[in-house]
């Protein structure tokens, strides 16, 4: 006997494979466009506002006003800023590759809008006389779609970094290329788990697939492997690493002004928003109802244009969790990151895939009242999920355990010497606890000439009394009628 996976409450909505993709059939050419400039001025606006609302808490965070002087509670302080990158004369460095240099702040700017294509924003709605859903296209590979975009936005980054002709841009471009690499790894992985409850990589599926159910719940662990690597992702505090301004003054656009500089920044907030919507589509039923609102009235408040305000409330959720990091946190050491990322991460992220696709086995593949056949050997569904968590238990355990070791070892290596030589580096140095002083070398001085000779010559120093001799007349007149 073969059951659904609803039996066991985790996915009580029907595979993915009876959830068709959205149905673009009654959406002229025309109508596409005028969603695309929609989804431009959505974008455009809560860029503007997110900007203002991330001052203005930031400055009660930190005890001071924020924003307060254009507009009412400063609403138009984000509008003036951008005039003000309009009006600035853009300035270029004189060692730039000047078709590069232009062109990095373009792809930043332009890659971000590219993923918001395939976001569902809200159910099926009527539009100037046609029935059409709140999403722009599908495809059943979308998720892949908005991977291999945030990939290509990050040339933006490495080619602004090296092609500004300077030292501080370039570290903070290949600061960005080891941080996205590594980090997008464990995004990626994390999203296999969402991929194996619903069966389909099309953003209207899995949405469709979390209609009992979200996935923040069977899939918790991916989730907060997702919400860590977007932070990564989008070089947010504290993981604004390629852009550390104690380190590397303003990390890969440096060197960038007026309004290729607002590009990067437009860019940033853009990303911001696209992860954010992400996470809504993958975790929590994208435009769907929250549960308890989801049953007024009989779903009078669920699909169409309240989608699209439900979508927008989950998306703000993570917009405020941004904000909220950047006052909280500071920014971490660049090893502890690179190290977080790709020793911790990436391996627990692939356990927990193989755990997922262990119990995703035990559900699509149940033979009886508790066992499953995998492989020619019979498992109780039980005994599959236990095995699966001591796996990911076993796997942090090990990654403590050799962390620890790691840093004894490093202790060790860096212990300070016993003696010490107070002038060693030309000036004096106190010993640390439990260190005692070496005597330095006895400094044998010879004075040449007679009384009131014209010169002197000293022979060696404090520490090398090997040096060479160095005569000097005016000091030899000195040291011998002294």
């Amino acid at each position: 006997m073969t059951l659904s996976p609803a039996a066991y409450g985790l996915v009580s909505a029907p595979p993915a494979t009876e959830n068709p993709l959205a149905d673009f059939s009654d959406t002229p050419l025309w109508l596409s466009l005028i969603k695309a400039v929609l989804i431009f001025v959505y974008l455009l606006i809560s860029t503007l506002i997110v900007i203002w609302f991330e001052r203005r808490i930031i400055g009660r965070m930190q005890q001071r006003p924020g924003p307060n002087r254009n507009g009412p509670f400063g609403l138009l302080q984000t509008l003036a800023d951008g005039l003000k990158s309009m009006l600035k004369e853009d300035i270029a460095p004189a060692n730039a590759e000047k078709v590069i240099y232009r062109a990095a702040a373009l792809i930043t700017a332009t890659m971000a809008f590219v993923s918001f294509s395939i976001i569902p924003l809200g159910g099926v709605v009527s539009l100037f006389g046609h029935e059409t859903p709140l999403q722009l296209t599908d495809v059943p590979v979308a998720v892949l779609l908005v991977l291999a975009v945030a990939s290509v936005g990050v040339y933006g980054i490495v080619l602004a970094g090296w092609s500004s002709g300077s030292t501080y841009p370039l570290l903070g471009g290949l600061r960005s290329t080891a941080q996205v690499i590594s980090y997008e790894i464990a995004m990626g992985l994390s999203l296999v788990a969402v991929f194996l409850y619903s069966g389909s990589m099309s953003t209207s599926q899995i949405v469709a697939s979390q209609s009992s159910l979200w996935y923040v719940l069977p899939a918790f662990f991916s989730f907060v492997v997702y919400v860590i690597t977007m932070v990564g992702e989008t070089n947010r505090l504290p993981f604004d690493l390629a852009e550390g301004e104690g380190e590397i003054v303003g990390g890969f656009h440096t060197e960038y002004s007026a309004m290729t500089f607002a590009m990067f920044y437009l860019g940033e907030y853009i990303n911001m928003f696209t992860v954010s919507a992400l996470a809504t589509t993958m975790f929590l039923g994208g435009p769907a109802a929250p549960p308890l609102i989801s049953m007024i009235g009989d779903g009078m408040f669920a699909g169409g244009w309240w989608g699209l305000l439900w979508f927008t409330v989950k998306m703000w959720l993570f917009m405020w969790f941004f904000v909220w990091l950047r006052g909280t946190l500071p920014r971490v050491r660049y090893d502890q990151f690179m190290r977080f990322g790709w020793k911790f991460l990436i391996p627990i992220t692939l356990a927990w895939v193989v755990a997922v696709a262990f119990i995703r086995g035990a559900q699509l593949g149940f033979l009886g009242d508790d066992s499953v056949t995998i492989a020619g050997l019979v498992f109780n569904r039980a005994t599959l999920i236990l095995i699966s968590v001591v796996a990911v238990l076993a796997l942090v355990v090990t990654w403590v355990w050799g962390d620890r070791a790691d840093a004894k070892r490093a202790a060790l290596d860096t212990a300070p010497p016993e003696e010490i030589d107070p002038f060693a580096d030309g000036y004096p140095v106190p010993p640390l606890p439990g260190q005692r002083l070496r005597e330095p070398a006895r400094a044998d001085r010879v004075l040449a000439g007679p009384a009131g000779g014209t010169g002197a010559t000293v022979q060696g120093s404090a520490t090398d009394p090997t040096a060479p001799s160095t005569t000097d007349g005016i000091a030899g007149k000195e040291d011998t009628h002294g």
